[in-house]
């Protein structure tokens, strides 16, 4: 008995305009599924047991690297499936919370190899928080997202250090300076040292709130001061530099995607002129950009924060001439929908993707070496805005200590703390304020003491 109910073989075809995906990569899709539907009709469920025999299937068709990179679209497919009953679950999805998997395409990977069972039994990762200090660590970490704080970095280090535990269980009866200790021995690195210096300092200070008779313990700053010293200086990109990447972003090669030199010229764009994150660039909507109050609304990020941005007229030119190429491409036009968006699978580019394609503009300009991660990131455009502005302040004759607390305000930083770690002296910023010295501050150096 077949599970698969659709006897007038219509679910996908509803699927694929459902997704309105690029009119060349239907049919593509259309077989690729069909295949799927044909080994399904020969199977009593859609389960793990019959994805095996349509990857075997599959195998003998098409390389391995090759079908795993299509595997996505069967997975959106089942999605779909258990979306409208036809199936009770996605069966991958149900492998991955089994396994506590948080990607797809390793579970498909497992699947398609000689032996499944064994390569999806090593896939299986610990439960959060299973170690003896997991329900101390657990509770910690909800009080710090009940006042406010993301905990996103902290929350990592708290869950590497669970698993740790977790995988030595011979550590459950020793105190937390003896675990923190056989954590930082475990990798002999630097950054992992430092790591287990801030982790310590945390957990003692969430300990001593519970019970004040512990004593707050204090740690060694050296191993933070050394991958401080070892930290990567942002590159400051000049105007020039930032036209010269605006210019090869608007000649990307990309016979494919017709509309994507006009997404990259204007994530570069916003992401130099409005100082915005990669994470900020692709959660922005749409409906965020108000031509008639020439603004934009970053929502939600960092900090909790939400923030209206006023834009340049040149930069606002250049945003409506996207959206208006955006809209001839045959984007969706509701205002929740992805302001950078790509016909492949009609959805929004994601923070990774943003970053993948910022940092081949920057190869393809001369920054970035062509491969490696030496050279400038997508991150230090938001410096070079920081930088420069500064040094059109001090070129207007503005002093930029009474202008800080607006940038700060305007970068979405917490307070103008963050926003001073973003100036960095360059020859430039030096010589200017230097300058300004000399014809404002010098004279006070020479003048006679009055009586």
């Amino acid at each position: 008995m077949s599970a698969w109910h659709d006897p007038d073989r219509t679910v996908v075809d509803a699927f694929l305009v459902k997704s309105q995906f690029r009119p060349g990569s239907v049919p593509t899709y259309r077989w690729f599924l069909r295949t799927f539907e044909d080994v399904a009709r020969r199977h009593p469920a859609v389960d793990r047991q019959m994805l095996e025999a349509w990857l075997k299937e599959m195998a003998r068709r098409w390389r391995m690297s090759t079908l795993l990179n299509q595997v996505c679209i069967v997975d959106r497919f089942l999605d779909h499936l258990a979306e409208i009953g036809l199936i009770a679950d996605n069966p991958i999805v149900a492998l991955r919370r089994r396994y506590n998997v948080k990607h797809s395409k390793p579970i498909w990977r497992a699947l398609a190899s000689s032996n499944p069972d064994e390569e999806v039994a090593a896939l299986r990762q610990p439960a959060p928080f299973g170690s003896v200090l997991g329900d101390f660590m657990r509770d910690h970490v909800a009080l710090m997202h009940s006042r406010g704080y993301q905990y996103e970095t902290q929350g990592h280090w708290i869950l590497r250090f669970d698993r740790f535990l977790q995988a030595n269980p011979e550590l459950a009866g020793s105190s937390l300076e003896t675990m923190l200790a056989c954590w930082k021995a475990a990798k002999p690195t630097r950054n992992h040292a430092a790591e287990c210096q801030k982790l310590g300092r945390l957990l003692t200070k969430a300990r001593h709130r519970l019970d004040p008779g512990i004593p707050p313990k204090r740690f060694d700053a050296r191993p933070e001061r050394e991958v401080a010293r070892e930290h990567r200086r942002p590159h400051i990109f000049s105007p020039s530099d930032v036209r010269n990447m605006l210019n090869v972003a608007r000649s990307y090669p990309s016979p494919n995607a017709p509309l994507r030199p006009m997404v990259l010229y204007t994530m570069v764009l916003l992401a130099y002129c409005a100082g915005l994150r990669r994470s900020e660039l692709a959660r922005l909507d749409l409906g965020d950009v108000d031509f008639q109050s020439g603004t934009i609304t970053i929502r939600q990020t960092k900090f909790y924060k939400t923030r209206l941005l006023p834009l340049t007229g040149s930069v606002l030119a250049e945003l409506r001439a996207y959206i208006d190429a955006r809209q001839r491409a045959g984007a969706p036009q509701n205002p929740e929908s992805g302001l950078f968006w790509h016909g492949h699978f009609n959805d929004r580019y994601t923070p990774r993707s943003v970053s993948t394609m910022i940092t081949d503009v920057m190869r393809r300009a001369g920054f970035k070496a062509p491969t490696g991660r030496t050279g400038p990131r997508v991150h230090d455009l938001r410096h070079s805005m920081v930088v420069n502005r500064i040094l059109q302040w001090y070129r207007a004759g503005v002093n930029p200590q009474d202008k800080l607390h607006f940038l700060s305000t305007y970068m979405g930083h917490r307070d103008i703390n963050s926003t001073l770690v973003y100036i960095t002296v360059t020859q430039d910023l030096l010589q200017e304020a230097s300058e300004r010295f000399r014809a404002v501050g010098a004279r006070c150096l020479t003048m006679e003491a009055r009586p």
